[in-house]
């Protein structure tokens, strides 16, 4: 552990924040400098890259990911052979950035989510079922393999105090975004889209956070089965702008008990996964919808549920003032173009505007928790995920 006490004497590290997502599309990782730790935290970007996953890869975590095909032998040599991958990723971004193994102070890895079961508040209470969440990418393998000392595995420990173990994001948007004037919003769009709401001027207790439900997990499913595999997203939403919405089926997909769930929440691809999205293009087909009507559709459901979610449970108590949009989702015009309309009062950005990376965001909330982990700071927030009360969240791995 002498690697982790030598570095609690350095007010400015670089740390990488390592992160694949539901998606299942790569590994982003991004070189941060972070400098102070709790509320004095500030971040500087130093580098960022998405790197690509091998050819068979994404669909050997899809499999994983699904209870009658994730093999007890395909999970062991998978949390391994993952983390081999996230080591290279570390070891690419500093080649393309020209830095060296030992120029960078720690590692932060969010690891790939393959199963999550978070506590139901609808459950009937004889339930058996234990809340649990499952990530692989062994950072044993990513310590070794670099030789910087590594944390990982932040969910279990807010899951272990009774909590949804995500968003975790939201204690770093308090941190970096917070304002004594206005309600902030930040919405990632992923495979999930999630939502942190800042109230102005609020504490820690005043954040509320959730999944709002499926971002573009569904939207690219369809994209890759109704192009046989030749794309597998919507590139700039210029599908679904070509595409009339099908408001009759939004309405029934909106009866979704997930959607009637008070936050905390969270979700993933064991609710809106590619038996969901199937379903959903079935659905479509029997209506006989034109492709892009079905992604049209779909993209609507999107922006719906993620409206509806803060006409519910936000806008009454909160109404925010800006929404800063990251993830995939910004690159969409459509989803983009959709949700100006939508939230009328809100002015709705990407988190560019902000001066974050949009597509780095992410990564880098995860160099800011492990760096966080490193100073004995507690990395949850019981308001945005449920637990029952904050904790120090990760492991340590020596290299």
């Amino acid at each position: 552990m002498q690697e982790f006490i030598e570095l609690l004497k350095k007010d400015k590290k670089l740390v990488i924040g390592l992160m694949s997502g539901t998606s299942v599309d790569g590994i982003d990782a991004a070189i941060v400098e972070v400098t102070g730790h709790g509320l004095e935290t500030e971040v500087d970007l130093i580098a960022f890259e998405t790197f690509r996953f091998p050819t068979s890869v994404p669909q050997r975590i899809l499999a994983l990911c699904q209870p009658d095909t994730g093999r007890v032998d395909a999970i062991c040599e998978m949390n391994f052979y993952i983390g081999h991958l996230f080591a290279e990723a570390v070891k690419h971004i500093l080649q393309k950035s020209g830095m060296r193994a030992n120029d960078i102070d720690l590692i932060g890895s969010h690891g790939q989510t393959i199963h999550h079961l978070p506590k139901d508040a609808s459950a009937d209470c004889n339930d058996s079922r234990y809340p649990s969440t499952l990530q692989v990418g062994e950072p044993a393998i990513i310590a070794h393999e670099t030789g910087i000392p590594t944390i990982a595995d932040f969910r279990v420990a807010d899951m272990a105090a009774g909590g949804q173990g995500a968003p975790l994001v939201s204690y770093p948007d308090y941190l970096l975004f917070r304002d004594s004037e206005k309600t902030v919003g930040l919405l990632n769009i992923g495979g999930i889209a999630n939502l942190t709401v800042l109230p102005a001027n609020g504490t820690f207790d005043s954040v509320c956070a959730a999944d709002t439900g499926p971002g573009n997990m569904c939207i690219d499913a369809v994209v890759t089965e109704i192009t046989e595999g030749e794309e597998h997203y919507d590139k700039d939403g210029r599908r679904a702008a070509q595409g009339t919405p099908h408001q009759p089926l939004i309405d029934e997909w909106l009866k979704h008990p997930f959607f009637q769930l008070s936050p905390p929440k969270t979700t993933g691809r064991e609710m809106f996964g590619h038996t969901y999205a199937i379903e959903c293009l079935a659905a479509c087909r029997k209506h006989e919808l034109l492709d892009n009507d079905c992604l049209g559709t779909l993209t609507e459901l999107t922006v719906q549920t993620i409206a509806d979610y803060i006409e519910r449970f936000i806008t009454g108590r909160n109404p925010i003032d800006t929404l800063y949009v990251s993830g995939g989702g910004v690159h969409n015009q459509t989803i983009m173009r959709q949700l100006s309309e939508v939230l009328a009062n809100t002015a709705v950005e990407s988190v560019d505007s902000f001066g974050i990376s949009a597509d780095a965001k992410e990564a880098i909330a995860f160099a800011i928790l492990a760096n966080e982990t490193l100073h004995g700071n507690a990395g949850n927030l019981p308001s945005a995920t449920g637990a029952s009360v904050r904790k120090i969240l990760g492991k340590f791995v020596c290299p």
